[in-house]
């Protein structure tokens, strides 16, 4: 199977990538060439095979030139968030050992250019001030052709940091020729059917690990990708409708706000073409799902997987119509259900959710983070808490450290925030425990109201909830919020709503 430099030689004016939002189109031809570039220019400051590169770039064509050039100098790229603080994005940059960084103008970091000075690594900017040395400037002058001493490198990824450090996860380098297929790549060429004649739309943020890695496979397949800036819900219909898009990368927050949308808006664009919506990356309520595929058909297709690379679930439409709520079977892996003591659970039993496999798996400079995720028969968990039904599916309930223990009873919030979100009043939940005298801890609801929020809204929330699901997993307390500190991906950071909520009211 050819791959993107093969690709580009046979066919240098077919469409490779557009950027709707800056109006940018690159042909084959010419993300080759500025990928070209890009790897002389990391060559000329000084990176060699197995050297790290950092990159805190938005979706713009920037991206694809830096990540396609360090595929072809044999480095590591870490993809950096663009919402990371400046001191993440530091201790990313240390933890990694990259010896130089590329920051887009998207890049919150790159708010304080003072402090960005400071880093203890060169930093070359994409639309920042006269301080930084200007990243495209220097790539414009370099050579086209492929680099003589070219090699094939690899990502470096990062956990979005919703509990903690961010933790890096490094894989040896591959052997294999610059155009020989990731492997990885090849698994979803393969498994969704992309080719040439594909048009992928991926709205998501490229830094995160599903929306870069599908549009490297895709870029790999010969397919065009079209890239907002940002997700917009009524932007996306149009998209989908004017790039006559056959794939389409997704998170659950995005189908919730589709829904919203009003009907006459929802059912006025041509979606023929749509064969594969890819969703992943946060459990997906299961409301919300049968709404979607009533709209959009029988074409949502849903993974599970994690940046360790430890195990992953895939599961399509058809699938899940038999199987709602789950994320499907095992790929390439098997999985194990344990209780608190180790001990393997039966079907339908819930508990910590371990992966058997031939992955290899270490958290980068963190064996204890390592040891903590593997038990002593080297299964691997991603921290998930589920169970498995008669026929093998998977179906999560919850992360483990995000589990209230209420009176002895465990609560999932999972559950609670799925109820939540079918009430018209609720544009996002999330539910987390907070201390309790006589509980122990009791289900908190933070909720970003659909429109002006009000205590009558809560008062409706709570009876509503309490009629659904009773009294024990009813949340004891309603917060209402202006947005909820939500990731781009669609990962929501609890932490930080456990520390602004989990005190007692009035400091008692």
């Amino acid at each position: 199977m050819a791959g993107f430099i093969e690709l580009a030689a046979a066919a240098p004016d077919a469409i490779a990538a557009e950027f709707p939002a800056c109006g940018i189109t690159l042909t084959r031809g010419e993300l080759d060439r500025a990928a070209n570039r890009a790897a002389h220019a990391y060559r000329s400051l000084g990176l060699k095979r197995g050297d790290c590169v950092a990159l805190s770039i938005g979706n713009r064509p920037e991206f694809l030139v830096a990540m396609l050039g360090a595929q072809r100098s044999g480095l590591y790229y870490v993809l950096l968030s663009t919402k990371l603080s400046l001191e993440d994005a530091r201790y990313i940059l240390a933890d990694s050992g990259a010896q130089l960084a590329v920051f887009s103008k998207e890049s919150f970091a790159a708010s304080d250019e003072a402090a960005l000075r400071g880093f203890a690594v060169p930093i070359y900017g994409i639309g920042l001030g006269p301080a930084f040395d200007d990243w495209t400037a220097l790539t414009d002058t370099m050579p086209s052709g492929l680099p003589g001493d070219c090699s094939t490198g690899a990502v470096m990824l990062y956990s979005s940091g919703t509990t903690g450090r961010p933790k890096g996860v490094r894989k040896p380098l591959r052997d294999d020729p610059v155009d020989q297929l990731d492997p990885a790549n090849v698994g979803l060429i393969m498994g969704y059917g992309l080719g040439p004649e594909s048009s992928f739309y991926s709205p998501s943020p490229l830094y995160h690990a599903a929306p870069h890695r599908f549009v490297d496979a895709a870029l790999a397949a010969g397919a065009k990708v079209i890239i907002p800036d940002r997700f917009d819900a009524a932007t996306a219909l149009g998209h989908l409708e004017h790039h006559a898009c056959t794939h389409s990368l997704w998170v659950p927050t995005m189908f919730h706000r589709l829904l919203r949308l009003p009907e006459a808006e929802r059912t006025g664009h041509d979606l023929s073409r749509h064969r594969h919506a890819v969703h992943g990356a946060a459990p997906c309520p299961i409301h919300v799902k049968r709404a979607m595929i009533d709209w959009w058909g029988p074409i949502l297709d849903e993974y599970y997987s994690g940046s360790e690379g430890i195990g992953s679930a895939a599961i399509t439409s058809a699938e899940w119509l038999e199987h709602p709520g789950s994320v499907g079977q095992p790929t390439g892996c098997k999985v194990h259900i344990l209780g608190p003591d180790g001990r393997e659970l039966g079907t339908g039993e819930t508990g910590d959710i371990y992966f058997e496999s031939e992955a290899s798996f270490a958290y980068w400079n963190d064996s204890a983070k390592t040891r903590k995720a593997t038990n002593e028969r080297g299964w691997r968990t991603f921290g998930d808490v589920g169970h498995v039904d008669g026929d093998g599916y998977l179906y999560l309930t919850d992360r483990r450290h995000f589990t209230i223990i209420s009176g002895g009873v465990n609560i999932y919030p999972q559950e609670i925030e799925a109820v939540m979100l079918e009430h018209e009043g609720v544009r996002d939940v999330a539910v987390i425990g907070v201390p309790d005298d006589e509980f122990g801890q009791v289900a908190l609801a933070v909720v970003e109201p659909a429109a002006a929020g009000s205590d009558d809204l809560k008062a409706d929330l709570a009876g509503y909830v309490r009629r659904r699901l009773g009294p024990v997993k009813a949340p004891k307390r309603i917060e209402l919020i202006d947005a909820l500190p939500r990731h781009d991906t669609g990962k929501l950071y609890k932490a930080e709503l456990i520390e602004r909520f989990a005190q007692p009211q009035n400091g008692k």
